[in-house]
């Protein structure tokens, strides 16, 4: 069995990913899957890449929190999480997560609440390259709102 959680530079082959959970698990009705990519434009300016940094073990345990927190919360069989760190360019691949269960209304539910969950309070930090330079990302008002609607208050106030 693959861990729950990885945190790579290298790069993620999704149709494997889903292979590896759904494999021997007869039970699996349902996956659904994010994929978050790198795009050209941040808060109306160009980007041309982005650098993501975290606390390894710190990063890693904290996702597995989250992942414990959506199997009590919802009716699913498995999830991974996957996150890239360091440099990447435009169109790059950063986060998968993927979720199975019996049906898909818990698949869907889980993994939308993983990434609200991984947006607002997984520890990284995302640095833009920008033609003004280099910018941190900080938290949007509107990650903290996502995270709300599943009774847990943002810690980025």
């Amino acid at each position: 069995m693959a861990a729950r959680v990885s945190i790579q530079e290298g790069d993620f082959d999704v149709a494997a990913e889903i292979a590896a959970l759904r494999r021997e698990d007869p039970g699996v009705g349902a996956v659904c899957s994010f994929i978050g990519t790198v795009r050209d434009r941040s808060d109306g300016a160009h980007v041309s890449a982005m650098e993501l940094e975290h606390y390894p073990g710190m990063t890693e345990k904290a996702i597995e929190q989250m992942i414990d927190e959506a199997f009590r919360r919802f009716d699913i069989r498995a999830a991974r999480v996957i996150h890239r760190v360091g440099p990447l360019a435009v169109q790059d691949q950063i986060v998968l997560v993927v979720v199975t269960s019996a049906h898909r209304g818990q698949s869907f539910q889980a993994c939308e609440f993983l990434m609200d969950y991984l947006k607002t309070q997984a520890p990284f930090w995302k640095k833009e390259r920008t033609p003004e330079g280099e910018r941190w990302v900080d938290a949007r008002v509107a990650d903290d709102e996502a995270l709300e609607r599943w009774g847990i208050a943002s810690r980025n106030g």
